[in-house]
């Protein structure tokens, strides 16, 4: 490494210290870039900020998204194709939630039926869900639109590469952001910038794994046989094509539902013997929940419901609830409304329904104890259920499909922030952020530091993961950000003018 390289990088001065002084970072020999405002994250949620600013008149030049990705979708792309949910099929979103289109007017439903010469699609919206199943986009439908909107707003100018390392507050206001850019880009081994505004989308920290399933992978170093779903998990397919296997499947979400629908459409396609042994931690048997206007379908172990979370939680009065609500009254609600749910698909039960009767598809509950390796070579689960019994449950294959919420420290950036940035933890273990989603405890002078995204769930709006969640979150950061005077407002004649731009595909 050249001395230049490595007189550019964090010293255990800087390290330790949470608020820089512009003449310490400049001893580092870190080169130093001014710009307004950073979003780091390069996502979904990076994305819908800044399509905000832009349409409420922010240059380009004022706004540099730090990223990793090359583009917006790219991480949201790769899982939704791990978990078995690739580019040609429906996603689990509402027609009008568009990261693309602020005002979600046409929907998806209409794009897609303008596009495919196809009024069912139109029908279907207006009769789900008692005539048919809620009407959602193709994967494919997302990435395309969002293409074209980044086209529009000059994303690519704006998009800075390379490994965010750390947020610090600096002395005076504002933030200086640490970026580690790619090799071979840049004489130092890192750079500052330094913003009035810091937004920080930077998504789930990692995936989580059950942890009799994490000890065994790590005890017996064993990635091939458990797998997680939001991991490459191909070659399990690929095996059971070849010759006849037991697969265990472990959860009851969105995401395990997509995995039983390729296992059993492989099963169907191909006439393999393919059996499927699915645990459910929780196993429900019908409609459940408090009160007669919090209850949700269930049946045959999951619970149903076609979004993420109830419509209301979006925009309406469980929104409303929650951002009134205490914190103890916040957590209440987000127990009661929250949970692993999926769509109830009607192809999927059928699938199901043929699954149990022909006796190759087990469903029940069960907590496992532990996963060891059978004499064979295969997999074995070791089990209890509520009444005591014991259960032994051999396999070939594991796939865990419980999910990406993986604790905060386990992210660099996040770590760093509760350390070193003032940031503190809400009840859920995410950002304490407010209405704003500033978040709380990490302000420096007249700068502010944002949140939204996954990092964010537990405070006042419920839905942050989602398509609707984080153009919300977009929207009131833009609205507090034009209240500090860094944009304009987005009023009526400004919102039209900047549809009829969006409209005709003229850039903002």
């Amino acid at each position: 490494m050249s001395d230049a390289r490595t007189h550019g990088d964090l010293t255990p001065d800087l390290l330790g210290t949470p608020v820089w002084h512009d003449q310490r970072v400049q001893a580092a020999g870190i080169p130093v870039y001014d710009v307004p405002l950073v979003s780091v994250g390069g996502g979904l949620g990076s994305f819908s900020l800044v399509d905000v600013l832009r349409i409420q008149g922010v240059a380009a030049s004022s706004i540099r998204v730090l990223s990793s990705r090359d583009a917006p979708w790219q991480s949201w792309e790769y899982l939704t194709r791990v978990s078995q949910l690739p580019a040609g099929e429906r996603i689990r979103s509402d027609a009008g939630a568009r990261p693309d289109n602020i005002w979600g007017f046409p929907s998806y439903a209409l794009h897609e039926a303008w596009r495919d010469r196809s009024p069912k699609l139109v029908l279907q919206v207006l009769g789900e869900p008692l005539l048919g199943d809620f009407f959602s986009p193709r994967a494919a439908t997302v990435f395309e639109t969002v293409r074209r909107e980044a086209d529009r707003i000059s994303y690519w100018r704006m998009l800075a590469k390379g490994q965010v390392r750390m947020v610090r507050r600096r002395a005076g206001g504002g933030y200086f952001t640490v970026l580690t850019p790619p090799h071979g880009t840049s004489p130092t081994k890192r750079v500052a910038i330094r913003s009035r505004y810091v937004h920080l989308a930077v998504g789930y920290p990692g995936l989580k794994f059950l942890p009799d399933l994490q000890e065994f992978r790590e005890t017996h170093n064993d990635y091939h046989r458990v797998v997680n779903a939001y991991e490459p998990h191909e070659h399990v397919y690929e095996t059971l094509k070849s010759r006849p296997g037991v697969v265990v499947v472990r959860g009851a979400g969105i995401v395990a539902s997509r995995v039983l629908q390729r296992l059993m459409e492989d099963r169907e396609r191909h006439g393999l013997q393919t059996q499927i042994v699915h645990m459910f931690r929780t196993f429900v048997t019908g409609a459940h929940g408090t009160g007669a206007f919090m209850r949700r379908k269930g049946g045959d172990g999951w619970a149903y419901q076609a979004f993420t979370l109830p419509k209301s939680a979006f925009g309406g009065q469980l929104k409303a609830q929650f951002r009134r609500a205490g914190g103890e009254r916040r957590a209440a609600l987000s127990k009661t409304v929250g949970g692993t749910t999926t769509p109830r698909l009607r192809r999927w039960q059928e699938q199901m329904r043929r699954g149990r009767q022909g006796g190759w598809y087990h469903p029940f509950q069960a907590v496992v104890d532990r996963v060891e390796p059978s004499p064979d070579g295969r997999l074995v689960s070791l089990t209890r259920s509520d009444d005591g019994r014991l259960g032994r449950y051999v396999s070939d294959f594991i796939i865990d499909c419980t999910g990406l919420e993986a604790d905060m420290p386990e992210h660099r950036v996040l770590a760093d922030l509760l350390e070193h940035g003032g940031a503190r933890r809400n009840g859920a273990g995410r950002l304490t952020v407010g209405e704003n989603f500033a978040v709380l405890g990490a302000e420096s002078g007249d700068g502010v530091l944002y949140a939204s995204g996954a990092a964010t769930a537990g405070n006042h709006y419920p839905a942050v993961d989602s398509f609707l969640g984080m153009q919300t979150a977009a929207l009131d950061i833009a609205a507090d950000l034009a209240a500090r005077g860094f944009c304009s407002r987005l009023g009526p004649v400004r919102s039209t003018g900047q549809w009829l731009k969006w409209a005709r595909g003229r850039p903002v």
